[in-house]
C-alpha cells in the first residue's frame, strides 16, 4: 500500500483573525477576543499575531495582557461568525477531497492521497495552493503541515507559523520529530509532562524509546497507541466529511448578568438553554437519552447531576427533563450565577419515521428557524420569554 499523503490545516489566531477580516484599521493593531470584565469574565480568549508577538497570553486577566500591550484591542466573542467562516474554510478543502475531518473551528485534516493524480500536483503544491486561497478568499492565512500520518501532519502545521508550509516525511519524520519537547504533542498534557519530567523523558524521542510496561500504568492503551504513531506503525484514517461520528454529547451553558436565586427565575434561564439544545438536536437528527445539568453559585460553587431518560428531542422535553433534574437536587437556596445544560447517548433519528396524523410542525419550524438565525446572526429569533433578560450573550456558550 502506497503512503497516505495527510495535509493538517490550521487557520493563524482564527477567532482574533475572524475578527480584523473587512476592518482595516484593526489589522495593524494588537487584538485580542476577550471575556467582558463587567460580565466577569475578563480573560484573554485569543489573539493576532501582533498581540502574540508582544507576549500576550491565552487565559490571562485582560489588565495583565494590557501591561504586554497598552493600545489592546479588546472584543467580544462571536461564535456566530465563526461557525460560518469555518464553513467556508471547509468548502476550500472540500473542493480537494471528501476526505477532511475537522479538529474544532479552525483545524482539519484532509487525506488528499487519491486527488494527486487527478489534480497532477505534489502534496506540498496543493498545501500551498490551499493556503493562497484562504488568502484570497477569506482573508485569513492557515499553517499546514504535509506528512503520511494525522500525528505528524498536525505538528508540522504547529512547527511554522503563521501562514507556512511543512513537510515531515517517512524518510526525515525522527530528525524532526524525536529532538522536540514531549508536549509537542497532543495528548500529552501539565500532570503528564510533570510525570516524564521526573523520570528524564523530556523529548518526543525520548518518549519513544520507554518500555510498554513503563508506559502502560502511566497512560494505558492510549500511550501504546500514542508511541506507535509516533514510530510511524500506526496510521490513523481521515474521516470522510460527509460521514463523520456524530457528536457525543451536545450543550449549551451562560453566565447570568446577574446571581438569580427564584425557581422562576432559573427556569427561564434552563429554557433559554433548552431551546438551544433542542434546536441543535432536531438540526442534528438526534434524540438524546441522558440529560445533565450543571449550576455554579455566586461562591463558584459547581453541582452537577444527570440521569437516564427516555429519547428526547423537542424543547418542551429538554426542558421538562431539565427541570425535573434540577429540582431533584437543587433546593434554590443559593445564589446561581451560571447554569449549563447538557444531553448525551444521541442516537440518530430515522428519517423516515411514521409521524402522528396530529403532530405539530415543531421540527419543520425549527429548521426554519435556525436557517434565518445562521443566515442573518445568532438569536434573531428565540423563544418569546423574558428569561432572555438574565442571558449574557456574549458568555453563552455551546459544546
Amino acid at each position: 500500500m502506497n503512503d497516505r499523503i495527510i495535509l493538517h490545516s490550521d487557520a493563524n489566531n482564527f477567532f482574533a483573525s475572524v475578527e480584523c477580516i473587512g476592518n482595516e484599521k484593526l489589522k495593524s493593531k494588537p487584538v485580542a477576543v476577550t471575556g467582558n470584565p463587567n460580565k466577569r469574565n475578563g480573560i484573554i480568549l485569543a489573539k493576532n499575531e501582533i498581540a502574540k508577538k508582544l507576549g500576550v497570553k491565552t487565559g490571562e486577566a485582560i489588565w495583565q495582557a494590557k501591561q504586554k500591550a497598552k493600545d489592546l484591542v479588546c472584543l467580544p466573542p462571536h461564535y456566530d461568525k465563526y461557525e460560518k467562516i469555518s464553513l467556508k474554510l471547509h468548502e476550500i478543502y472540500l473542493d480537494y477531497t471528501d476526505f477532511v475531518e475537522p479538529l474544532g473551528l479552525d483545524e482539519c485534516w484532509l487525506d488528499i492521497t487519491d486527488s494527486l493524480h487527478y489534480l497532477n500536483k505534489t502534496g506540498k503544491e496543493i498545501a500551498d495552493e490551499i493556503r493562497e486561497r484562504v488568502k484570497e478568499e477569506l482573508s485569513l492565512t492557515v499553517s499546514v503541515g504535509v506528512s503520511f500520518s494525522k500525528i505528524f501532519a498536525k505538528l508540522g502545521s504547529d512547527l511554522k507559523k503563521p501562514d507556512a508550509t511543512t513537510i515531515i516525511s517517512k524518510e526525515n519524520f525522527r530528525e524532526i520529530a524525536y529532538p522536540l519537547p514531549l508536549n509537542s504533542i497532543v495528548g500529552i498534557g501539565n500532570k503528564l509532562e510533570n510525570k516524564f519530567i521526573k523520570m528524564n523523558v523530556l523529548t518526543i524521542g525520548d518518549f519513544v524509546k520507554l518500555d510498554d510496561d513503563i508506559l502502560k500504568p502511566l497512560m494505558g492503551k492510549t500511550g501504546i497507541e500514542l508511541k506507535q504513531k509516533l514510530k510511524g506503525e500506526l496510521i490513523e484514517p481521515v474521516a470522510c466529511y460527509f460521514h463523520l461520528a456524530p457528536p457525543k454529547s451536545i450543550g449549551n451553558g451562560t453566565t447570568t448578568i446577574i446571581d438569580i436565586q427564584k425557581r422562576s427565575e432559573v427556569k427561564k434561564v434552563v429554557a433559554f438553554l433548552s431551546e438551544k439544545v433542542s434546536n441543535r438536536l432536531i438540526i442534528g437528527k438526534y434524540e438524546a437519552t441522558t440529560i445533565a445539568v450543571t449550576v455554579k453559585t455566586a461562591d463558584f460553587e459547581k453541582y452537577r447531576h444527570s440521569k437516564k431518560i427516555k429519547p428526547i428531542q423537542s424543547y418542551q422535553k429538554v426542558l421538562e427533563k431539565a427541570m425535573e433534574l434540577l429540582d431533584s437536587f437543587w433546593n434554590y437556596d443559593k445564589k446561581v450565577r451560571a447554569i449549563r445544560v447538557r444531553v448525551s447517548s444521541l442516537n440518530k433519528v430515522d428519517e423516515f419515521q411514521q409521524l402522528s396524523f396530529f403532530q405539530d410542525d415543531k421540527v419543520k419550524l425549527t429548521e426554519s428557524v435556525e436557517y434565518i438565525n445562521r443566515k442573518y446572526g445568532k438569536n434573531k429569533i428565540y423563544i418569546a420569554s423574558d428569561g432572555y433578560s438574565f442571558i449574557n450573550r456574549k458568555t453563552e456558550q455551546e459544546e
